[in-house]
C-alpha cells in the first residue's frame, strides 16, 4: 500500500483543480471557532476560558492535557467542562475515550493511534462528536469518515509550536473535502487571525486555535478570529 501521505504530482494537481474552482455549497454552516487547550489548564486558567468564550462565538473546546493520569485529568476537566456547557459550547476530550466516558463529554478527539472511531461511538453512544486527525491524507480522512467519524481535521497547515507537526497539510485539501464530503473538516496547526482567512476561503468548517489564543490575551484573540470568520 503506498503511503498516504504522500502525494504525487497527479494529486497534487487535483487538489488545485478543486481549489481553484471551489464555490462553498451555500447550504453548509459557515466557519466556526474550535478552541484547543494548552497542556497547563491549572491555576487561573478556567477564568480565561471563561472570557475567551465570552469574548465571541466559539463552537467547541477540546480539553488536551499529558502525562497526567485519569484522576487528575478529570479533576483539572471538571470545571471547564461545566464552563463550555453553561455556554453552550461542546466539550471534546483528547485521546481518551475512557476519561471522554467518565465526564459524559460531548465528544472525543481520535490521533491516529489513538483508537477506532468505531469503539468510540460503542463507547460513548450515538449523540457524541468523534473526531480524527488525519494529517494532510485523503486516504486517512475517507478511512475515519466510513468509520463513522463526525469530523476529520486535517494539518498542520503552518508551523506550529503546540506540538511537533510531523505532517502538512495543503490548503486545496481542503476545497477537495468540502467539495466531495459532507462530514465537517477542522483545519488545525499554527492558525492565526492573520493567516486563517486562505483556509476559510478553501472551505474549512472549523479553525481550530489554541498557541494564537492562550498566547497572549485571550478575549481579544477570539474577537479577532470572529472578525476574520465573518469575512
Amino acid at each position: 500500500m503506498n503511503d498516504p501521505e504522500i502525494v504525487d504530482l497527479d494529486e497534487e494537481n487535483a487538489l488545485v483543480g478543486f481549489a481553484d474552482n471551489f464555490v462553498r455549497d451555500s447550504r453548509r454552516p459557515a466557519c466556526q471557532l474550535y478552541l484547543i487547550s494548552p497542556l497547563d489548564v491549572s491555576g487561573a486558567f478556567p477564568d480565561r476560558l471563561a472570557r475567551a468564550l465570552d469574548a465571541g462565538p466559539v463552537a467547541a473546546f477540546q480539553f488536551r492535557v499529558k502525562d497526567v493520569d485519569q484522576h487528575e485529568a478529570a479533576r483539572l476537566a471538571e470545571p471547564l467542562q461545566r464552563i463550555c456547557t453553561d455556554r453552550e459550547v461542546a466539550f471534546i476530550v483528547n485521546d481518551s475515550i475512557s476519561l471522554a466516558k467518565r465526564l459524559g463529554a460531548d465528544g472525543v478527539h481520535l490521533g491516529q493511534d489513538d483508537g477506532d472511531p468505531r469503539e468510540a461511538r460503542s463507547v460513548l453512544g450515538p449523540s457524541a462528536q468523534v473526531g480524527v486527525t488525519c494529517h494532510g491524507s485523503r486516504h486517512l480522512a475517507m478511512e475515519a469518515g466510513e468509520a463513522g467519524a463526525d469530523y476529520v481535521a486535517f494539518g498542520a497547515f503552518y508551523p506550529t509550536t503546540t506540538k511537533e507537526a510531523r505532517h502538512r497539510a495543503e490548503t486545496p485539501l481542503l476545497s477537495w473535502w468540502t467539495t466531495v464530503f459532507e462530514i465537517p473538516c477542522v483545519a488545525i496547526g499554527g492558525i492565526t487571525p492573520g493567516n486563517a482567512a486562505p483556509l476559510i476561503a478553501a472551505g474549512a468548517d472549523f479553525i481550530a486555535a489554541s498557541s494564537a489564543i492562550w498566547g497572549g490575551d485571550e478575549a481579544a484573540a477570539v474577537q479577532a478570529f470572529a472578525e476574520v470568520l465573518k469575512g
